[in-house]
């Protein structure tokens, strides 16, 4: 054949009208299984490529699925778009990624445009709180890793307060009472909830939380450094750290190898590379941002193909992976 195959060759390969080639092609239930098989035979055959902007107008939204992220260059949210990306590719869907940088206003643009290019759906790491001017978004919104308020919508992420409980009861378990804990701002609602874990853990031994060794001002590595150096200049330094976030730890670690205090007990929020490979190997809860790309990225599917769906609220298990630092004694 010469030039580019149309449906209509399909159609004609196939011996069927144009209008069953096209429900076919968008997956209409109504077509008998036989003639759908001889159909994506002749598509097979013809290497028929449909046409993702005729489909758009057809249809009437794209089959493109926005994904608003913190900031792509951070490990969990880098890992997190490459699940997406791959769960929905065998979907037949493209992903559209943009970077808020904690800007809210930025954020709206960013929605803003999304719709006007006619995005499927909306996979959302919220920035600030209200997103009530969601509400009324013609595409469905189901909110990645954080949750956000004013608007009732899907959620997956992890148990963040559970989590952070689980490794500050890990320290305490192998001696420690001095545990520092350094991580982001309280305004970021899964760094809020990994704070309240750290000082329930510490209540639920009857220790009270020192506010010398709270760093919830850690937004970057370099923050962290900052921090961590800090806590190890003071009289009575901490005996372990809680950091809680991977980009937290990629601060510490690095802060506490420099000032040869490898020997201070460490638990990290995410895994990171070379984290198994140090010495000690950093002791880390694994929150799996596969895991959680994976499953945002189904439940927006189902949203897609089904608007009706009692909105959840799906938390993933972590696990924690004990690796050496984490176990060390005061």
């Amino acid at each position: 054949m010469n030039g580019r195959t149309i449906l209509r060759d399909v159609a004609e390969a196939a011996g069927v009208s144009l209008r069953t080639a096209s429900r076919v092609l968008n997956d209409d239930h109504r077509v008998a299984s036989a003639t759908r098989q001889r159909v994506q035979q002749a598509m097979r055959e013809l290497q028929f490529q449909p046409d993702a902007m005729a489909r758009s107008l057809r249809a009437g939204t794209d089959t493109t699925i926005g994904l608003i992220v913190e900031s792509v260059a951070d490990p969990f949210f880098s890992a997190l778009t490459e699940a997406v990306e791959a769960a929905l590719t065998v979907d037949g869907k493209s992903v559209l990624v943009a970077s808020t940088h904690r800007d809210s206003a930025a954020e709206r643009r960013i929605v803003d445009r999304m719709l006007q290019r006619r995005v499927g759906g909306l996979l959302i790491s919220p920035t600030g709180d209200d997103h009530s001017w969601l509400a009324h978004t013609p595409a469905p919104v189901v909110f990645v890793d954080r949750a956000a308020y004013g608007l009732e919508a899907d959620l997956v992420g992890i148990d963040d307060h559970r989590a952070a409980v689980e490794a500050v009861t890990h320290l305490m378990a192998h001696g420690h009472r001095r545990i520092a804990f350094v991580g982001d701002s309280p305004q970021i609602t899964t760094s809020a909830a990994r704070l309240a874990g750290y000082r329930d853990a510490l209540a639920s031994r009857g220790l009270k939380v020192q506010e010398q060794l709270v760093r919830s001002d850690c937004a970057t590595a370099p923050d962290a450094a900052a921090a961590t150096a800090a806590l190890l200049e003071l009289e009575n330094p901490p005996t372990a750290v809680f950091s809680a976030g991977t980009r937290c730890s990629l601060g510490v670690v690095p802060t506490l190898h420099a000032h040869g205090r490898a020997d201070i007990a460490l638990v990290g929020f995410g895994d990171f590379a070379m984290a198994d490979t140090l010495r000690p190997a950093i002791t880390v809860i694994d929150h799996s941002a596969h895991a959680v790309g994976r499953a945002a990225a189904a439940r927006l599917l189902a949203r897609i193909a089904d608007p009706g769906l009692q909105v959840e609220h799906l938390q993933l298990p972590v696990r924690l992976i004990q690796r050496g630092s984490g176990e060390q004694r005061p």
